[in-house]
């Protein structure tokens, strides 16, 4: 296993979407080295999701892990680490929240963002079955941000209002919310 450098915003890769990945190729020698490896990245930057552009590696794939509990946003909870391939993302209500997001590909910066706070994910796990997941909430919002990665698009560019793109280190000095990483 090994920590790959994560690329950032500006980086060509983070802005095409990402090839889907076939199923003969999730049960690889390569491809769970390359879980692996992105878990490890995961884990070492803090993060709780990681999408393989974000490590220039164009597939649909990424993986979320969201310790859950209590948080300025209530209860949160849990998503144990999961490994999603080629997902597809159906809005089931489009009522709207907004948390402050930030990004691993884009450091030193939070941005407010409104997202649709129920949806349903359709995706091959790492064993190459096909699941689905109904989520809502701060899971809801976390699933569209990593999934945006494999759409060629980041979180920066749902603002709606501008000035609500901050700094990290004065958005933590007005005692922000937690955020979405």
């Amino acid at each position: 296993m090994s920590i790959h450098p994560i690329i950032k915003m500006g980086h060509p890769t983070l802005r095409k979407p990402a090839k889907a990945v076939a199923l003969a190729d999730i049960e690889t020698t390569e491809m769970k080295a390359l879980i692996a490896d992105m878990i490890e990245t995961l884990h070492d930057a803090g993060g709780i999701g990681l999408a393989a552009p974000q490590i220039n590696q164009p597939i649909q794939l990424a993986i979320i892990e969201v310790p859950g509990g209590p948080s300025r946003y209530g209860m949160i909870e849990p998503i144990p680490l999961t490994v999603f391939f080629n997902p597809v993302l159906t809005v089931i209500d489009p009522e709207e929240a907004g948390y402050w997001e930030g990004c691993l590909s884009v450091p030193g910066l939070r941005g407010f963002v409104s997202r649709p706070q129920h949806v349903r994910v359709d995706y091959t796990d790492a064993s190459g079955k096909d699941a689905t997941l109904e989520l809502q909430g701060f899971l809801a919002t976390v699933v569209q941000h990593e999934f945006d990665h494999l759409a060629g698009r980041l979180y920066v560019d749902h603002i709606r209002d501008m000035t609500q793109l901050v700094f990290e280190d004065e958005w933590l000095a007005q005692q922000a919310p937690e955020p979405i990483d």
